[in-house]
């Protein structure tokens, strides 16, 4: 569990970090010392930007490999500035952003022989899934299941996101499920 403190820092670090980009171009460096431990224990996050109701900026990490703090920041600034779907936030906008953050679970392997298992293991509104096969990888965090209801809506679209075809199936697909602690 993320307390409500930690909450409120990883989403300061969060603004702070796209602010510190508008200024600087770069990632806002951390002093991890000065930091909670429990925002420096090494945690996989997602930061979502909107921006009056409609979505600014999604990137994230899958696995963690670096403090939660300094993933906070640096996708934050990647959210802000890298994903290629949307506009570079600018300085007129930037008080005007929703930040949402989400810290991953460990992934977790499902075992399915096909798509039928898949979809009879999914929990719609709570799992995370993360589809690959060769170079093709993709994932939706748990809130997209308010936008893609069904078990089937939601790997059909999953699989396009991976650049499948929506009625793909291969024994080397392999799938992972994750939770999310989101604010």
């Amino acid at each position: 569990m993320i307390t409500r403190p930690d909450r409120f820092l990883l989403r300061k670090i969060a603004r702070d970090a796209i602010k510190y980009g508008l200024r600087h171009e770069s990632v806002m460096p951390l002093e991890l010392k000065s930091l909670p431990g429990s925002v420096n224990t090494e945690r996989a996050s997602f930061v979502t930007l909107y921006h009056a109701g409609a979505l600014h900026g999604c990137i994230g990490t899958l696995e963690a490999f670096r403090p939660l703090a300094n993933d906070v920041a640096c996708n934050a600034f990647a959210a802000a500035f890298k994903d290629m779907r949307f506009d570079p936030v600018t300085a007129e906008i930037v008080d005007e952003l929703d930040v949402h953050i989400s810290v991953l679970s460990q992934p977790e392997p499902i075992v399915c022989q096909s798509e039928h298992s898949l979809l009879n293991q999914l929990k719609a509104g709570e799992d995370g899934l993360i589809l690959e096969d060769e170079h093709h990888r993709a994932t939706f965090l748990p809130a997209v299941w308010e936008s893609l209801h069904s078990p089937e809506q939601f790997v059909a679209a999953l699989k396009r996101k991976a650049g499948l075809p929506v009625d793909y199936w291969s024994d080397t697909l392999r799938c992972y499920r994750y939770h999310t602690e989101s604010f």
